[in-house]
């Protein structure tokens, strides 16, 4: 009688011959963030990202920033698709889009790294828009929710390795940001990052200022017939000659390119001292 009296102002006794249902998640890709794109949200992150993180960001890293021009007579949506050395490359990149990107853009963010709990996925998505997505393959739900956005308008930062740069080489592309190309049929930005290992690198608990360099490409589109395997390794080589036309000029990168002679930004197949004395030598 005692329990039936709590009940509604008290939840429900369950039985105990009957097996409870799993709770339903709240993180990882389930984690919820239309509320980080509410106008409120949108106002609070445009504070953010222009008061607080570009000053920051220009006091740690001096960016240099090439190519922006490329962007003139694009039109949203787009996607940008950068290499990814550091925790400083999504604020650096958000604060230097135009800003008539900027304020438009989510970013794309492991489910397992950044939504793993509840706080720090808010943290994330009221900061940078950041939207949860499978990084290990191309997953189905993730690209719906990221076809979606597009859809409706919004720009998408994607880093393709998957993952920060463990020894400053660049990893191999993945399919996503190819996949939501060929998906949704808007074009990719190619971005080049560099110097934003040396101001963050992977392991470290502070920043520390060093200049960096930003190289923003032409955007390119999925031809008809090539698939996101084939667009995903056109989209690398091209990262590969921006920051060839970064340690050349744009005359010798483009030179280079035409004869196949790109250097990799993976960096040579060997031991990691070859790797690291190769990189020094770069």
């Amino acid at each position: 009688m005692t329990a039936r009296r709590g009940f509604p102002l008290r939840a429900p006794t369950w039985p105990g011959t009957v097996p409870r249902p799993p709770r339903p998640s709240r993180t990882g890709l389930d984690f919820d963030t239309a509320w980080a794109r509410t106008p409120a949200a949108r106002l609070a992150r445009a504070a953010l990202v222009d008061l607080a993180i570009r000053p920051a960001v220009h006091v740690l890293a001096s960016p240099a920033v090439d190519g922006r021009e490329r962007l003139d007579a694009l039109e949203s949506p787009v996607i940008f698709a950068a290499n990814h050395h550091s925790h400083l490359d999504t604020g650096l990149l958000l604060s230097l889009l135009p800003e008539r990107f900027r304020h438009r853009t989510v970013v794309a963010a492991a489910a397992d790294y950044f939504f793993d709990r509840r706080a720090k996925g808010t943290l994330h998505a009221l900061a940078f828009g950041a939207v949860p997505v499978e990084r290990t393959k191309v997953n189905r739900r993730s690209a719906v929710v990221a076809t979606d956005l597009l859809s409706d308008g919004w720009n998408l930062l994607i880093f393709p390795e998957g993952g920060r740069s463990p020894d400053g080489w660049a990893q191999e592309f993945r399919g996503g940001a190819a996949y939501l190309a060929v998906r949704s049929g808007r074009p990719v930005v190619p971005v080049y990052l560099e110097g934003t290992g040396q101001v963050w690198p992977k392991g470290q608990r502070l920043p520390r200022p060093h200049k960096v360099s930003v190289t923003f490409g032409t955007p390119i589109s999925a031809d008809p017939g090539e698939d996101a395997r084939r667009l995903a390794a056109r989209l690398e080589r091209t990262v590969a000659v921006l920051a060839d036309e970064r340690a050349s000029d744009w005359w010798t990168a483009r030179r280079r390119a035409a004869e196949g002679s790109t250097p990799s930004i993976t960096g040579p197949e060997a031991a990691a001292w070859r790797r690291s004395w190769a990189l020094r030598s770069r």
